[in-house]
């Protein structure tokens, strides 16, 4: 059960930082171990993401902080919910039509490998790509929307793709979109969390590893957020580039490794 602390703690420090949330590294991460079946890892990789990024945006919140624009953050938000029920209802439809569970998992590992990867080529080359000044709210809804669709589906909270969205589509800076986006991914992971409750499609679990996963969330979120108060928006850049890269190798191997089971 030690590991689960660990890989929560860590990937919610990263999270915290970056504003991707951490379930993007803990969904691939536990999945490689094969501590629980598909559905039970994205069950608690959500419930991690939400506890960690309710204790950011929450202390953000408390202590004054105007990183999180409400102007666009808000509508994106509300299209976050409405996209983390969506998808939540997308990931039951798509176990479903399959027997063999594992088969589920090496579908979102290669969404996963693929938004990633994609991600990846933005953030390297994003000086040389002319962004937007997105401020309609119908458009910022829509955008939330499908934000919350993938991180709900995939398990991951939110994720790099809200952080390419929110460079391109609002030309924020990185520390900027870190805090929109962990503001995203808190109402879209519960919205998630209430219709996986409301549904009553809730994995089985053990209580232990849940409580130590939710102590690693807010715990990683706690020093997570200590680190990007120090760190530029250079050095900020360069851990998400390195974090990327190895999701993507891990996602790969996943994909191969659940297609082969």
């Amino acid at each position: 059960m030690l590991l689960f602390l660990i890989v929560s703690f860590f990937a919610s420090v990263a999270g915290a930082i970056c504003g991707i949330g951490g379930g993007v590294i803990i969904k691939p991460v536990l999945d490689l171990f094969g501590l629980a079946s598909v559905s039970t890892i994205s069950f608690l990789s959500g419930c991690t993401v939400l506890s960690m990024s309710c204790y950011s945006v929450g202390k953000s919140m408390l202590a004054g902080e105007r990183r999180v624009e409400m102007k666009t953050g808000t509508p994106l938000a509300v299209g976050a919910v409405a996209g983390g029920i969506v998808g939540k209802e997308l990931f039951s439809y798509i176990r479903g039509l399959f027997a063999n569970q594992n088969t589920v998992g090496a579908v979102q590992a290669a969404c996963l490998a693929v938004i990633t990867g994609g991600t990846l080529i933005y953030t390297l080359y994003k000086a040389k790509i002319k962004t937007r000044h997105v401020d309609s709210v119908l458009v910022c809804v829509l955008i939330g929307f499908a934000l919350g669709v993938m991180s709900s589906f995939l398990g991951i909270g939110g994720g790099p793709i809200n952080l390419v969205v929110l460079f391109y589509f609002f030309s924020m800076d990185t520390k900027t979109a870190a805090a929109n986006s962990l503001y995203i991914i808190l109402f879209s992971q519960l919205a998630s969390l209430i219709s996986t409750i409301v549904t009553a499609s809730v994995p089985e679990f053990r209580w232990p590893v849940l409580g130590l996963m939710v102590a690693g969330g807010i715990g990683g979120g706690i020093v997570g957020r200590m680190f990007n108060r120090r760190m530029d928006n250079k050095a900020v850049d360069k851990l998400f580039i390195c974090l990327m890269a190895v999701i993507i190798g891990i996602s790969i191997y996943n994909m191969w490794h659940y297609s082969a089971l």
